[in-house]
């Protein structure tokens, strides 16, 4: 009888063959990996997130850019400085509707203040000083 020969790392690797099912599942297992981290920790997101962002984004966006016209309807104001004490004395939830129950967050055109637009210029109303 002969001595059974160690057999080293190197050659059992060399032997080593894999089945198109092992394959097929490190491929499935590699696919389902990437798409893990990618969707927690890499940023992706689906369509439909994507499209939600865009649109808060865009929101965000508009009410910047409306919140200085409702500053300016503030300074065309003839009773502004009372009406500035009376916002600064208001708790900081009733301020918003404030701004709206003066009209200075009315966009020229439009029918009704909104919400967001009085929100923030009534915090930008809140830095001008008396």
């Amino acid at each position: 009888m002969e001595p059974e020969k160690k057999v080293n790392f190197r050659q059992r690797w060399d032997k080593a063959r894999a089945t198109k099912t092992v394959v097929f599942w490190i491929v499935i297992g590699s696919i389902i990996l990437t798409m893990i981290v990618g969707f927690n920790w890499g940023g992706w997101v689906t369509g439909g997130t994507a499209q939600r962002m865009a649109e808060a984004t865009a929101q965000d966006a508009v009410v910047q850019r409306l919140a200085p016209i409702c500053v300016v309807q503030f300074n065309q104001d003839l009773g502004k400085i009372q009406k500035l004490r009376e916002l600064k004395a208001a708790k900081a939830y009733q301020r918003d509707d404030y701004v709206r129950e003066q009209g200075w967050a009315t966009m020229p055109g439009e029918d009704e203040p909104d919400r967001k637009v009085a929100d923030a210029c009534a915090t930008q109303l809140m830095q001008i000083s008396q």
